[in-house]
């Protein structure tokens, strides 16, 4: 029952929805998760803790790069996967995760170091 709570808290904010569904394609930069979700970079960081902290997404840092991707089968919880599932299913045809999806394209062509250089400047 707390892994479920966790997961359902996690899901309770539509940044982290948002955040998660970025994941649908791959791995992202935490800078490329800032860019798309327009925040501070502190608050993005709390709200992929969150969503790590639930299972529904990994992370991994590789020098002073922050990477997120969501888990396979093999290294979550079948609740876990079925949520996933759930959410990119029930989404998928939203207007906002269209929205992002578009957005995401042009913010995965550009250099990771110019995009931190953006955001230490606001």
């Amino acid at each position: 029952m707390q892994d479920f709570i966790r997961i359902t808290k996690a899901l309770a904010d539509s940044n982290r929805v948002r955040a998660l569904l970025a994941l649908g394609d791959g791995e992202l930069c935490a800078c490329q998760i800032i860019e798309l979700l327009n925040l501070a970079p502190s608050t993005v960081s709390k709200h992929m803790s969150v969503l790590k902290q639930a299972g529904l997404v990994l992370g991994r840092k590789t020098e002073r790069w922050m990477y997120y991707r969501l888990p396979t089968e093999n290294e979550n919880s079948k609740m876990v996967g079925e949520v996933i599932k759930l959410v990119f299913s029930l989404l998928n045809s939203d207007n906002a995760v269209s929205l992002d999806r578009v957005n995401l394209k042009k913010i995965t062509k550009r250099n990771p170091s110019n995009l931190g250089k953006t955001q230490r400047g606001k």
